[in-house]
């Protein structure tokens, strides 16, 4: 098999494993332009209390400090636009967080892809990643042509939109690479006018400590009074999707069919009084196995008191 027939294979292989789409970068040094960004925005403290991103900087700039001998990058988008949204008069939770937590799910299905290729007959060792490691993950997929970084800094897949979920497989074999796509966000400022706390700036980059997804998932602690405010003037319990849900590319947007990222039909029926009344085992059965176990049961009436 030669190197464009395996890369042919695994994209083949992805593809029936349930990715909506797969492609591949050589992997290499991230460049000065791009490594300048990010510490200005570290220096800005856009990052918040998100301290973990200040360290092992040389993994982030360079995956071949993750996996001994990489040579290509291989990335995965798993879509996870629902087919069912809640009552939207319920506090609401991202769509990424509907069904079963992600970070496994990928996991588990790039170490199949892994076993697959080896099966063929090549000894190639690599690692997967699912927002487990310090990968620039966007970057790669926008150097693998999965698409472009939007102004919402969500990767955009042309003609699919941006709700999806990536995935790396870091592996120490020359492949067939993909080339980066022309960004088409053109003019458009949909999404930096929609954030509702103001977090989305062109020039700037996204401020962490203004950002709904941040302050209900990441937070952790009380809030201080802008953030109550913030929190409390918006119907997001848990993530946001307002800066995607105007995105003209999500018009395009097919809903997911895979089982273990539908919501449960319990979760969709309830209204803000329902989610009042959980007690904490009540939370941890309903939401057991999902991402909302991240703020856990008292992280999550924070973020409903504040409404």
């Amino acid at each position: 098999m030669t190197t464009k027939e395996l890369s042919l294979f695994i994209k083949n292989e992805a593809f029936r494993l349930g990715f909506e789409t797969c492609g591949i970068a050589k992997a290499n040094q991230i460049p000065e332009s791009e490594r300048s960004k990010y510490n200005s925005w570290l220096e800005e403290k856009f990052h918040a209390d998100m301290n973990y991103m200040t360290k092992n900087t040389e993994k982030r700039f360079d995956p071949r400090f993750l996996v001994e001998g990489c040579r290509s990058v291989i990335v995965v988008a798993l879509n996870y636009e629902p087919a069912i949204k809640q009552n939207p008069e319920a506090p609401q939770i991202a769509h990424f967080a509907f069904g079963q937590d992600y970070h496994e799910l990928i996991r588990s299905k790039l170490k199949t892809l892994l076993k697959l290729i080896n099966n063929q007959g090549f000894m190639v060792h690599g690692r997967a990643f699912a927002d487990s490691a310090p990968i620039a993950e966007r970057y790669w997929a926008s150097q693998a042509g999965l698409g472009w970084i939007g102004k919402n800094h969500h990767l955009i897949v042309p003609g699919k939109g941006s709700k999806f979920l990536l995935g790396e497989l870091l592996v120490d074999v020359e492949l067939d690479y993909d080339s980066p796509l022309k960004n088409y966000c053109g003019n458009c400022r949909r999404c930096l006018e929609e954030c509702p706390t103001k977090a989305l700036s062109e020039s700037s980059g996204l401020n962490a400590s203004l950002c709904l997804s941040y302050l209900t998932i990441e937070k952790r602690g009380p809030f201080n009074p802008l953030e109550t405010a913030l929190v409390g003037q918006n119907n997001y319990v848990f993530g946001c999707d307002r800066c995607q849900n105007v995105c003209p590319w999500n018009r395009f947007s097919n809903q997911n069919t895979l089982t273990e990222l539908q919501p449960k039909e319990s979760l969709l029926q309830m209204n803000k009084g329902d989610f009042e009344k959980l007690t904490e085992a009540e939370f941890n059965t309903l939401f057991a196995g999902t991402c909302l176990e991240r703020t856990g049961y008292e992280g999550f009436l924070r973020n409903l008191r504040a409404k």
